[in-house]
């Protein structure tokens, strides 16, 4: 006997087959959204970027798989971090990753006290009232410093031998960093226990760094000292490029600067301080509450020496710095 089924039944029946997917999307999981945050450019930051990601792998996330990321980049424009960070908290997102200086930070913490932050910064956060102390942050906010205000004294220590005649340094800042007061004031007091003296020099774009860079031999400075503001830090090759014309010893707190040509760098690794950056924002996205999660801070700082950019300078490297140099670029 052959078995009929009327018109409404078979409404029905296709009706609710056609229910089944939306039915079973719905009942699967939303991945969740961060939002990151930087003052630079995607294009400069790259290297960093890809480092962050390493970091989510390790912690078991991956864009696009189990994780989206809404990414905003001020491209140097520190004005515009107020609003992008509003616009992120917005979305909404499930953790604010605050990367690329104090300002970013400082711009996520006015946004939101209620979204967790994860930052990546040179400063110290407890000086600028982002955590109660490094070891129980509190509130909402922790992250990775790699505390470049405490460098300065064993930069200029370096140059000094590098340089031992040397008088007078040169010192880039970028105006718009809300760290610049700061960073000068610490450089001015190590270098007065050195028995130099600092010019300070200011640049925000490109244009300014042209532009300035052959203004400070004729000023008598001896050499250049880079800030680690973001926007030095994705102009690296540009600036050792200037300073290099210039005939200007230069020294970066980040490695990449005497990779680009310029004399040296003492620091931290800022790319790899992304990574921990990713590692923070896992945990946080499986639960753990930045209060309770340490401010980390590097272990290892490295001296990087270019030796061909030395011998190009007419300075010899003392056998003491080569010998605990990190690096030598031969």
């Amino acid at each position: 006997m052959t078995a009929f089924i009327g018109r409404r039944e078979l409404i029905t029946v296709l009706g609710g087959a056609a229910a089944w997917p939306l039915a079973a999307q719905a009942q699967q999981p939303t991945m969740p959204v961060i939002g990151f945050l930087n003052v630079a450019s995607a294009k400069e930051f790259a290297p960093q970027v890809t480092n962050f990601h390493k970091g989510l792998a390790e912690a078991g996330y991956h864009e696009g798989r189990n994780l989206v990321i809404e990414y905003r980049w001020a491209d140097g424009e520190y004005a515009k971090l107020g609003q992008l960070a509003s616009e992120l908290v917005r979305c909404p997102v499930a953790v604010l990753v605050a990367t690329g200086g104090l300002a970013a930070s400082l711009a996520a913490k006015q946004a939101t006290a209620a979204i967790p932050i994860v930052f990546n910064l040179g400063s110290d956060p407890v000086r600028y009232g982002l955590v109660a102390s490094l070891s129980r942050p509190g509130g909402n906010i922790t992250g990775v410093s790699f505390q470049i205000n405490a460098l300065v004294a064993k930069q200029l220590d370096v140059l000094a031998q590098l340089m031992p005649a040397a008088k007078v340094i040169a010192f880039l800042v970028n105006p718009d960093n809300p760290n610049t007061e700061t960073d000068t004031q610490e450089i001015k007091s190590a270098a007065d226990r050195l028995g130099l003296r600092i010019l300070p020099f200011s640049a925000r774009t490109a244009a300014d760094l042209d532009a300035t860079l052959p203004l400070i031999p004729p000023q008598g400075a001896a050499a250049l000292m880079v800030s680690s503001d973001p926007f030095f830090v994705a102009q690296h090759a540009h600036i050792a490029e200037l300073a290099t014309r210039q005939h200007m010893p230069a020294m970066f707190g980040y490695r990449q600067g005497p990779l680009a040509g310029a004399l040296v760098s003492y620091g931290a690794s800022i790319v790899d301080s992304y990574r921990y950056v990713g590692i923070y924002t896992g945990r946080i996205l499986k639960g753990e509450k930045p209060a309770n999660l340490p401010v980390m801070q590097p272990t290892k700082f490295e001296l990087v020496i270019n030796l061909k950019t030395a011998k190009a300078l007419g300075l010899t490297v003392p056998d003491k710095l080569l010998a605990t140099a990190d690096e030598v670029i031969e």
